[in-house]
């Protein structure tokens, strides 16, 4: 009797876990064999966000916290993806973010099948949103067993020899797998994916970006990268070759922040937009913008400069977004 109970709770609990997890209208439709889902669009620090004064003209200088309490403004996890291939019964992630608990249970409840929590994480840099998950693996939290998390040399060597991190790799709560530039690592016979080098504050480590490869469709994933013009490559060729390009709009326009902004180093929306002023609007349609800092006016779903750029195909990522492998 007891036993029959406790699975009945578990059963409702999980139903409602999943309702709780899917506010938009994907959710619940038959998925692809392979997609990707949308798990945050937030920089580094979340949306609300730490700060001392709080507020930005966008929410009318109303304190983040207390616009999020009034519903002025919604919750944004930080910036990550999920990779799923239900052919394979796999899920993969890209960033250990802070909220990564969060959006493991969102990733759950798409694929609740798979009894492993996660088959594989990929870190692209060591700043504070893009990483300092992989605490939970740890024994003050989860006590994991040999999580694969797929690094770049750099990346290997700061988590191999700084504590706390150090610890996950001693205790095996996690187990690394390094990564080389543009060597293509197979996650399941229908899924690829690739890292290639970005310019960016790598203070601790490189940063990557990734192609993302299924058997439809081919992404392009750079959420960090310091401005277009420093990289080796062009971004607007880039995005011609893939369906999908999930690139860094962490800022909007210059002067958007009470501080230099030259201390955090992004492209602008407003300069990414030049770059692709004459491209057509199937090039245009391919790019997803992500990685907003809490400052950007573009996370507001109504904001009159957001509509016009959707109306020219600009997409703005949302938070269970699926896109098709």
């Amino acid at each position: 009797m007891r036993s029959n109970l406790l699975l009945f709770l578990i059963g409702s609990l999980l139903c409602c876990c999943k309702k709780d997890a899917s506010s938009d209208p994907d959710f619940g439709k038959e998925l692809p064999l392979q997609y990707m889902v949308v798990l945050g669009i937030a920089k580094d620090g979340g949306y609300p966000h730490i700060n001392k004064d709080g507020g930005y003209p966008h929410i009318n200088n109303v304190k983040e916290y207390q616009a999020l309490k009034n519903n002025l403004i919604n919750k944004e996890l930080v910036v990550s993806l999920g990779i799923v291939d239900q052919d394979a019964e796999k899920k993969f992630l890209i960033e250990a973010t802070p909220d990564m608990p969060e959006q493991l249970a969102i990733l759950s409840a798409y694929y609740p099948d798979n009894p492993r929590i996660i088959d594989g994480v990929f870190l692209t840099h060591a700043h504070i949103g893009h990483y300092t998950g992989l605490m939970y693996f740890g024994r003050e939290a989860m006590g994991a067993k040999n999580i694969p998390v797929y690094v770049m040399p750099k990346m290997q060597g700061f988590l191999e020899n700084n504590g706390p991190w150090s610890q996950l790799v001693d205790v095996k709560n996690i187990q690394l797998f390094p990564l080389a530039y543009e060597r293509t690592q197979e996650l399941t016979p229908a899924l690829k994916i690739t890292p290639f080098r970005v310019p960016h504050r790598d203070e601790f480590s490189e940063t990557v970006g990734y192609i993302i490869e299924g058997t439809r469709k081919t992404a392009l994933f750079i959420p960090d990268i310091n401005k277009w013009s420093q990289w080796s490559k062009s971004i607007l060729e880039q995005v011609k070759m893939v369906d999908y390009a999930i690139i860094d709009a962490t800022f909007y326009k210059d002067g958007e922040i009470p501080r230099p902004m030259s201390e955090v180093p992004h492209p602008f929306i407003e300069e990414t937009l030049a770059i692709f002023k004459d491209a057509t609007s199937a090039v245009k349609s391919k790019i997803y913008f992500i990685h907003f800092n809490h400052s950007n006016p573009m996370l507001n779903a109504e904001h009159t400069a957001r509509k016009k750029l959707e109306a020219e195909g600009y997409n703005f990522t949302s938070t269970n977004q699926i896109l098709p492998l």
